[in-house]
């Protein structure tokens, strides 16, 4: 099924944005692709792509006349000194929810499991948990949640904030049998945050069904989505890739709790 609205999807030109535009291409969504970097696929059928920074407010607002949902997958999707993060992870998140709300647009947000990595690893984590992030990436996408609700309570703009975990084709190593997210998985999540017909400010933990992940109670049921896919079958070869760090294996982040990192001691109530 398609939405009766176009949907503008940014990030197009990424590794995730790439899956979705072809996913929902060829599930003849009218799909608006835009990335400050060039396509480099062929466009799926009902599909168009522009160039646009995030940084240009007038840009983005042009791109989403029309649009009934904004799939925001753009801006910098790696930890980054902050100047880079600032403009397109928090300039660019604010001029995508002024074109939602003067669209009356609902707004998929990607954030990610860095916004609470340093949450320890045997904690069981529930959507209304401490942001905890692990880096000037992990903190522009708690940032990012925070505008979502704020947007929500004042000016009535529906978002899914998605903490996503690890989405690649297969997982790599054992911290991916808990935070693995299958393509599959995220583009039904994608099509379910579009068609539900009311969402709130819905958070969501974007990760398969894996027996040993670290993030359960949010608000999958509201949207209906259920992940259909696990790490699980790929535990046998990857149990044992784990790296040498205590502080990258003690946090939920895993390597990013190591960039850059100046303690001399690890916090109080270490376990090490």
């Amino acid at each position: 099924m398609a939405p009766a609205k176009p949907v503008l999807l940014t990030g197009a030109s990424g590794a995730l944005g790439r899956v979705l535009a072809r996913h929902l291409g060829a599930r003849g969504w009218a799909l608006r692709l835009t990335d400050i970097a060039p396509f480099p696929d062929a466009l799926p059928p009902g599909c168009t792509f522009t160039p646009a920074d995030l940084a240009d407010g007038l840009d983005i607002l042009r791109l989403a006349e029309g649009c009934g949902t904004i799939l925001h997958f753009g801006g910098i999707s790696v930890e980054r000194p902050f100047e880079e993060i600032v403009g397109p992870n928090l300039r660019g998140l604010y001029h995508i929810y002024e074109a939602a709300r003067r669209e009356g647009a609902r707004v998929l947000f990607a954030s990610s499991n860095h916004s609470i990595g340093f949450h320890e690893r045997d904690v069981k984590l529930d959507a209304d948990c401490q942001f905890m992030p692990d880096g000037y990436y992990g903190l522009s996408k708690a940032y990012g949640e925070l505008m979502g609700r704020m947007y929500w309570y004042k000016h009535g703009v529906e978002s899914v904030l998605v903490r996503i975990g690890s989405s690649f084709p297969e997982v790599k190593d054992a911290r991916m049998l808990s935070t693995w997210l299958s393509y599959g998985d995220l583009a039904a999540l994608c099509e379910r945050a579009t068609l539900a017909e009311r969402t709130g400010c819905a958070v969501i933990w974007g990760a398969s069904a894996n027996s040993r992940g670290y993030w359960r109670h949010d608000a999958r049921e509201s949207i209906g989505w259920a992940p259909k896919d696990s790490a699980d079958p790929f535990a046998a070869q990857v149990a044992g890739v784990v790296s040498d760090s205590p502080i990258q294996e003690r946090y939920q982040g895993g390597g990013y709790t190591v960039m850059d990192y100046t303690r001399k001691e690890p916090p109080p109530g270490a376990l090490f």
